[in-house]
């Protein structure tokens, strides 16, 4: 089984910064991907960014130029910096990660999610 722990949630004003990090605990054989999801109040969990083993990377549209999703291998964890914050970014962020652990079964984990507040 494979567990997420996110931190590095928080409230920061319009413009700021944060940075958010996903540990991941567990027998891992390898990772497939890994990304970032945010859900804002009252509606759907939406996709933020995600990366692949091979360092490929994907955005939403709405944060491209602002966020930057990186990972540490050694350290099985995955990064999202933001920065140049809105208020639309405000929900609560979750950490996902899909692929195979050591009894080889694939896994597919989220984490219990961080909230971040972008104030006006």
């Amino acid at each position: 089984q494979v567990h997420l722990v996110e931190s590095g949630g928080g409230l920061v004003q319009a413009g700021g910064s944060l940075r958010l990090s996903c540990a991941a605990s567990g027998v891992i054989l390898r990772f497939n991907v890994m990304g970032w999801y945010r859900q804002a109040p009252g509606k759907q969990r939406d996709l933020v960014a995600t990366i692949t083993s091979g360092d490929s990377t994907n955005y939403a549209d709405s944060v491209k130029g602002r966020f930057t999703i990186s990972r540490n291998n050694v350290k099985s964890t995955v990064y999202l910096q933001m920065n140049n914050l809105k208020p639309e970014d405000t929900g609560v962020y979750y950490c996902n990660a899909e692929g195979r652990s050591m009894d080889n079964r694939d896994f597919a984990s989220w984490g219990q999610g961080t909230q971040v507040t972008v104030s006006s």
